[in-house]
């Protein structure tokens, strides 16, 4: 076997993860597993995600250099088609020299259209072609986030989709000026650190002693507005794998921890530890779960579509449909609407999804404000980090331009509730 040839299998898998996606609507990190279990080698495992993830970031480029080369559309599930985008992401997106990206994927198609698949990226390399700066978001994808949020974020997302974004840490002190110098990191808000992606997480500074977490920065908003705790109760729905947990902890809050997720929870509880941080952690379904008595604050960071945190798992952009969006938005109704009950009277309710989607966010809000007596409570820009603002009716829309000019932001929203004392 030629060097070139042995890196085929990483590029089997590749394929293998692309069409768990493409084909069967699954997360990419959920097809990990069985796409990569003929690799013994964790180096391999890493380059076919790396390929398969770069695939998804370009793959409407990719598609378009495809049929500039072909006389015939290729079918879109087509193998050929799946091969030449590893090929030509390889090439054009990774460095790997182009007689080694053809070379690894030439055996995927033997018995098959090898000669098709070799000409058309041949093809592509005499044009010296290259892919477009920024990457094109998928065109529904571009069209909905166009109506709803307008030009600039859709250039934005075009931008953050190129590669994945910076490490975002949440502290569980107090010295954020402390953490930012150990780690040569900035800070975009108290409690939190940004340091650029590379190497491993836990060689860094403060891990082993559990003075930080992962956590976007987004991600820690809906935590944030809750303020301190003073050992009043609070119950963490949804929440694996324990971000809002260990900030709620931290903030002195007693915490109580609820996810359908077994094997997510686990996480939470690793982290739990290691930060020594206190909560008490359930495995259940919060819509068939209830507590003993209510809660002084609910937090539901809901399950949703998930295409606000396109930037590190850009396969979202091409699984989530229209017809999911709008179930996933019922759910969410369903939840917060259970949520409520459970929040004591003058308690509050913070509602929050990772979703750039209008459905899942403001509508779902705006439904739950009009028929369960709760108060919109506003959220003022003096409890948001800089460069981000409440929207006029004082909920937190965070969009892909936001905070572009230091790394950039995960897409969510946040709404916050007061119930009638």
């Amino acid at each position: 076997m030629t060097p070139d040839a042995a890196g085929t299998p990483a590029r089997r898998a590749a394929l293998r993860l692309l069409d768990a996606v493409l084909r069967q609507g699954l997360p990419l990190e959920a097809a990990m597993a069985s796409a990569t279990a003929g690799l013994d080698r964790a180096d391999d495992r890493g380059l076919a995600h790396a390929i398969a993830a770069q695939v998804l970031r370009r793959l409407p480029d990719l598609d378009a250099l495809i049929d500039g080369a072909t006389q015939r559309p290729l079918p879109h599930d087509a193998k050929a088609r799946g091969v030449l985008r590893i090929a030509l992401a390889q090439a054009l997106a990774l460095g790997t020299p182009p007689h080694a990206a053809i070379a690894t994927v030439l055996p995927l198609v033997d018995g098959g259209p090898r000669k098709l698949v070799h000409g058309v990226f041949g093809a592509v390399m005499r044009a010296q072609a290259a892919l477009p700066q920024p990457p094109s978001l998928p065109a529904g994808v571009a069209k909905r986030w166009r109506k709803a949020w307008g030009e600039q974020a859709v250039a934005a997302a075009g931008e953050a989709i190129a590669a994945p974004p910076p490490l975002d840490l949440s502290l569980r002190g107090d010295d954020t000026a402390g953490w930012a110098e150990r780690l040569g990191g900035i800070s975009l808000a108290p409690g939190h650190v940004r340091v650029a992606r590379g190497g491993s997480v836990a060689d860094l500074p403060g891990y082993a002693d559990g003075a930080w977490w992962v956590q976007d920065l987004a991600a820690s908003l809906p935590a944030r507005l809750l303020g301190p705790g003073a050992g009043r109760r609070v119950l963490d729905l949804c929440a694996a794998p324990g971000g809002k947990t260990m900030q709620l902890a931290a903030a002195g809050w007693d915490v109580t921890a609820i996810d359908a997720s077994e094997p997510r929870l686990a996480r939470l509880t690793d982290n739990l530890a290691r930060t020594g941080l206190p909560a008490r952690v359930e495995v259940a379904d919060v819509m068939a779960w209830a507590p003993d008595a209510p809660f002084d604050a609910v937090l539901l960071d809901a399950p949703c579509s998930a295409t606000g945190i396109f930037r590190r798992h850009p396969d979202v952009l091409h699984r989530v449909t229209d017809r999911a969006i709008k179930a996933l938005a019922e759910a969410q109704r369903a939840m917060i609407a259970r949520a409520a009950s459970w929040v004591r009277p003058g308690g509050t309710l913070v509602y929050a999804v990772c979703s750039l989607e209008r459905a899942e966010g403001e509508r779902v809000a705006e439904d739950f404000a009009v028929g369960h007596g709760f108060a919109l409570e506003p959220v003022s820009a003096a409890e948001l980090p800089a460069g981000i603002v409440p929207d006029e009716a004082g909920r937190v829309r965070v969009l892909p331009h936001m905070l572009a000019e230091e790394g950039g932001i995960d897409g969510f929203f946040v709404a916050r509730f007061r119930k009638p004392a």
